[in-house]
């Protein structure tokens, strides 16, 4: 759980530069992938909470194991699924609470079972464990997008 919370604190850390956007790097400024980030925190651990551990059944899918595998998500390959865009007038101050909401909510991982889970679009049923993974290697493909905008506006 500490490596998801200082990552959402790094997330935190990126919001002066909210407005930063980098065509060449990614078609969404810095805040929208600070803020679909921290949504993704949210949603995917309000899907394990409200899961049946009972029910979890395993699957294996070629993206999760090459993804796990290289611990990296390859740029320009996924969509967000629209529960987890952003919409709507996108404000540095609003950022806040939802960082305090998705440190909440990573503190509540601590409190599932190993079979609580939720189905990812693209690598089927997760587990606990395989969801903590999945945050993990998500959060860091945005924290490297967000570097590398940053970087070409410090040109």
């Amino acid at each position: 759980m500490e490596k998801l919370l200082k990552q959402v604190r790094e997330l935190e850390m990126h919001i002066p530069d909210y407005a930063r956007l980098e065509t060449t790097v990614s078609t969404a400024n810095v805040g929208w992938h600070i803020e679909h980030s921290l949504m993704v925190f949210v949603t995917i651990i309000n899907a394990l909470e409200n899961s049946d551990p009972a029910l979890y059944k395993g699957t294996f899918s070629m993206n999760k194991f090459l993804v796990y595998a290289l611990n990296k998500i390859p740029r320009g390959r996924g969509k967000a699924p629209k529960v987890v865009q952003p919409v709507g007038e996108m404000i540095p101050e609003n950022v806040l609470p939802q960082v305090e909401k998705a440190v909440a909510k990573i503190k509540t991982l601590e409190s599932l079972q190993k079979h609580h889970h939720f189905p990812h679009p693209y690598f089927g049923s997760l587990n606990l464990k395989e969801t903590i993974k999945f945050l993990t290697i998500h959060t860091k493909h945005h924290l490297n997008i967000i570097d590398d905008i940053l970087k070409v506006n410090n040109r």
